[in-house]
């Protein structure tokens, strides 16, 4: 069985590994390929065993970041060591959380929100 690895698309990749780096507390974990025109067309980022991958935009190979109008076609799961430490990050840099945090019988510590860049995140933490 193969392993699935998102692949997220933004308007400002710089601005995002930066958020993420320190919001999430994510390691690049391959620097970013830039483009002849200066846009990020690759990095790699991860936050504990989670990892994904990202680019700008790119409407010639029909990659484009999510519209803020609608609503999110897809959510990511990260599993943290302490939610309320990620959230207090989180709105700290300027996102307010949808949902949480709070206790959820069957996922533990939870909350979610969506990052200034359209992706909409559901961070958990193991309790008891």
């Amino acid at each position: 069985m193969g392993e699935l690895t998102p692949y997220l698309c933004v308007t400002d990749a710089r601005r995002a590994i930066d958020w993420y780096v320190d919001v999430l507390g994510a390691e690049v974990v391959l620097e970013p390929i830039v483009m002849d025109d200066g846009r990020v067309g690759h990095v790699e980022l991860a936050v504990g065993g989670g990892r994904w991958m990202m680019s700008d935009e790119f409407g010639s190979a029909g990659v484009a970041a999510p519209d803020p109008t609608r609503g999110a076609a897809v959510s990511l799961h990260l599993e943290v060591a302490d939610v309320d430490a990620v959230c207090a990050r989180v709105t700290g840099g300027g996102v307010t959380l949808d949902r949480g945090p709070e206790d959820d019988p069957t996922a533990g510590r939870l909350a979610v929100f969506r990052d200034p860049f359209g992706h909409r995140w559901f961070v958990t933490q193991s309790v008891g």
